[in-house]
């Protein structure tokens, strides 16, 4: 699916970056960010050019591709990782900051990847994640159609209990990303911290 719709010279969810790391991208510690599920570029590409060191990781080597030639585009190179979210490993204590925007996560991968995400953070560092969560069933502006797919406030918190959350907000909130995600939408967004002992 994903490989169909990155296949066109557009950009799926075009070349500028989600609105909500733009704004909070100063809570991430300079360093090196990995960016789940990132599809076309836009947001490694803008954390690449704010100095982080950034990776990519993306299921879909067509996204991969035109990520890679839209750093080129912009001056900038980032790290590109062909990978299912699944079988990817994060290692341990290896990222200042991780990445999630609009990554659809079934709650079969999310009971494998959040224990990833705890133990591939440095101490101190942040997860940023913005999110549909079911509420975004009504609207119909992007994100698909299954409820088990999107997030919460209260999964997060569950899922990275002993994390404090500088930001927890479920909103509504005009979204404008290219012709896959526009319009009014049901979000969660998120900054949690890992905490440093």
């Amino acid at each position: 699916m994903w490989d169909e719709r990155y296949s066109t010279e557009a950009y799926a969810y075009g070349k500028t970056p989600n609105t909500f790391l733009a704004e909070y991208v100063q809570a991430l510690p300079k360093g090196r960010v990995l960016s789940l599920a990132e599809g076309e570029g836009r947001n490694a590409v803008f954390l690449a050019r704010q100095g982080y060191d950034v990776t990519a990781v993306d299921s879909s080597i067509v996204g991969l591709e035109k990520a890679r030639k839209l750093a080129e585009e912009q001056g900038v190179s980032i790290h590109c990782l062909h990978a299912d979210l699944a079988d990817v490993d994060l290692g341990q204590e290896q990222w200042d900051g991780i990445v999630s925007i609009y990554c659809p996560m079934p709650s079969s991968l999310q009971s494998i990847i959040f224990p990833r995400i705890i133990h591939g953070l440095k101490p101190g560092g942040v997860f940023l994640l913005e999110a549909y969560t079911p509420d975004q069933l009504r609207y119909g502006t992007g994100g698909g159609n299954d409820a088990d797919t999107m997030m919460t406030a209260d999964k997060l918190r569950s899922a990275l209990s002993g994390f404090h959350f500088s930001h927890l907000a479920e909103l509504e909130r005009e979204v404008v990303e290219g012709m896959y995600h526009t319009g009014l939408a049901a979000v969660v967004q998120a900054i949690a911290i890992k905490p440093v002992n």
